[in-house]
């Protein structure tokens, strides 16, 4: 009796820690009102596969080589992400519908497969390639060749300041913005921009763009930029912590405007959790994570410098801001999978989205190092040496009043962090029950009742209404 008894402990345990990895990896939508929009249709979705290929394959003329190529490649990235659709997980959100995030995750997968290609040609075929891609790159400067930096800092003009607040400076501002709702932390939001300034000063023998003067690189940049954009960003997340979640059919509204809100709410979070990134208690393991979390994050960062220098094309060009725009959005699934990770004792495993995205860093990381040789032998190693070491001790220096403030003025977000996880516990029980209830037939209408019942308390009437 006893072999049986801990195998089926075993089992339990191992059934609750895949439980826990599918609520990252593989979110599923609750009460579906609409069956239409999330039943497979797979069959159709091959016919109209199957019907494009031959309409683009023989009525297109196919007489340009150059053509044939890019609308080539062009076909088989939009038919990979059909097989996103059909085969790769939701990821951690269901908002606005799970197929908007599994063809993101598509795309990651495609960038991905990019950078190992890239990385194994030589210098030659990577700027044919970018010619290919866009010919006026033959005539490509870099923005450090043309301008000059950090001159005349003792001389402060009205103008020069007005001059700074350019469109930049809106994507600096709302960056950080954006930052802040994936992060939702005061203290590493302000941790990361301290010590992004930081790399800059270090990396900024390398980068001669990294060098500003002091007052636009603490007054414009620390304090304005991303202090109002990390001010912004807090504010919409203690806005949505407060709200009461209720959500109804759009069949049971009745109205035409109050059809068209429910439509333009479906595209906002179905629900808010709050974050706590440690506790007093955190373990190395955990504050050792936050400080891998921050050195990923500023080798992000600093890929983005790296590419357009290394590569030759301005911040302006649709390489960079199409890729800032990119890496942004797979940023929030990565967030939300290594955060339950980090956190959550019984998720034994990174989420797939993180482990692609850590893997797309690294891989750009690797690109700048190998086409960028002639850049990096000018590395003055005890500057990297010196930033590694007050990027830990910052980090530390920051966990260590995260903790402080936790522990003497903490007890009111510690009860409402309980709650939270109540919650959350809650949503585990209901798909325990669930899965139950697909195994037994012959109980469907009760677990049926028991779903509504426990997931009750998110959704009644549309939208959010009142505060808690």
């Amino acid at each position: 009796m006893a072999p049986n008894q801990g195998s089926r402990m075993l089992s339990k345990d191992d059934a609750n820690c895949k439980l826990h990895f599918r609520m990252i990896n593989e979110q599923q939508v609750e009460d579906i009102t609409i069956d239409f929009f999330y039943k497979p249709h797979t069959i159709t979705l091959l016919t109209l596969t199957v019907v494009s290929i031959m309409y683009f394959a023989f009525t297109r003329d196919d007489g340009d080589s150059d053509n044939n190529l890019r609308v080539g490649l062009l076909l088989v990235g939009s038919f990979f992400l059909v097989i996103s659709v059909l085969a790769f997980p939701n990821g951690p959100f269901t908002r606005p519908h799970p197929v908007i995030w599994r063809m993101v995750f598509g795309l990651s997968v495609l960038y991905f497969l990019f950078l190992v290609f890239l990385i194994f040609l030589n210098w030659d075929q990577v700027k044919a390639l970018l010619y290919w891609l866009d010919p006026n790159l033959r005539y490509a400067t870099r923005e450090a060749d043309v301008m000059e930096y950090a001159i005349n800092c003792h001389v402060i003009t009205w103008e020069r300041i007005r001059s700074h607040f350019d469109i930049f400076a809106f994507g600096h501002f709302w960056g950080w913005a954006m930052k802040a709702l994936l992060i939702r932390s005061y203290g590493l939001c302000w941790t990361i921009s301290i010590t992004w300034e930081l790399t800059e000063l270090f990396f900024m023998h390398l980068l001669p763009n990294f060098a500003e003067c002091w007052w636009d690189q603490v007054i414009l940049d620390i304090l304005l930029c991303n202090g109002g954009g990390i001010w912004l960003g807090m504010t919409v997340c203690r806005f949505l912590e407060m709200r009461t979640y209720h959500w109804a059919s759009i069949k049971d509204i009745h109205t035409t405007t109050g059809k068209l809100k429910r439509a333009v709410l479906q595209f906002t979070p179905a629900s808010w959790t709050y974050v706590r990134w440690f506790d007093p208690k955190s373990s190395f393991q955990r504050v050792a994570g936050i400080y891998l979390f921050m050195i990923v994050w500023q080798l992000t960062e600093l890929n983005t410098f790296f590419l357009k220098h290394i590569f030759v094309f301005q911040a302006s060009h649709p390489l960079s801001w199409c890729r800032i725009l990119f890496i942004g959005i797979i940023t929030a699934p990565t967030v939300r999978q290594y955060y339950a990770y980090l956190t959550d004792t019984q998720c034994k495993r990174v989420g797939t989205q993180c482990w692609v995205f850590g893997a797309i860093a690294f891989l750009e990381a690797l690109a700048c190092i190998k086409f960028g040789q002639d850049l990096f032998s000018k590395t003055q190693v005890l500057y990297v040496v010196l930033w590694l070491l007050c990027l830990a001790f910052i980090t530390l220096l920051c966990l260590y009043g995260m903790i402080w403030y936790e522990q003497n003025y903490g007890r009111r977000l510690k009860n409402i962090a309980d709650c939270d996880d109540s919650t959350i516990i809650d949503t585990y029980d209901n798909i325990l029950e669930t899965s139950k209830a697909e195994k037994n037939s012959s109980s469907n209408s009760t677990s049926s009742r028991r779903r509504k019942g426990g997931s009750g308390k998110n959704k009644t009437i549309n939208g959010t209404s009142g505060k808690k």
